[in-house]
């Protein structure tokens, strides 16, 4: 099991990207990738699940070189440490919190986007979505807890 969270600050005349999801919206996340708080959090809480650090000690967002890096590319290296760990990817449960847009509308595409990024099912990808009901209405934030399992061809040798 992991547990993973992130924020980002919201600027105006950026993209929203959750979830490997565009959402249109006149604002998106202040950060040096591209801010992705669902795919960030996911990330952090499968690390976490191996005490691998967090996706900053991997992506440094002080080195240039990851400067506007799709968020997706950070997940697929982290599921790589997992797999190499002798694990797989059971099941997720994440919670976004954003005041605007409305993602209720979006809760299929995202859903289906995360399916196919992590090989999990659909049902096995728990999205709700919340409001900060006006406390933090400039920032978006998700926390996401993670369950795993063995490689089936490494399951006889994990106790």
């Amino acid at each position: 099991m992991g547990y993973g969270e992130d924020a980002h600050r919201l600027g105006e005349g950026r993209e929203l990207w959750l979830g490997g999801v565009r959402i249109e919206s006149d604002r998106g996340a202040i950060a040096h990738s591209d801010g992705d708080v669902l795919l960030h959090a996911l990330s952090d809480a499968l690390l976490s699940a191996f005490a691998l650090g967090d996706i900053g000690s991997y992506f440094p967002d002080h080195d240039p070189k990851w400067k506007g890096l799709e968020s997706r590319v950070i997940l697929e290296v982290v599921l790589q440490k997992v797999r190499e760990s002798g694990y797989r990817l059971s099941q997720l449960s994440a919670v976004v919190t954003l005041d605007r847009p409305k993602l209720g509308p979006h809760r299929t595409s995202i859903q289906q986007h995360l399916a196919l990024l992590t090989g999990l099912p659909e049902k096995r990808v728990g999205l709700t979505f919340k409001t900060s009901e006006g406390l933090a209405p400039d920032h978006a934030q998700c926390r996401v807890v993670v369950y795993l399992e063995p490689l089936p061809e490494k399951q006889g040798e994990k106790s």
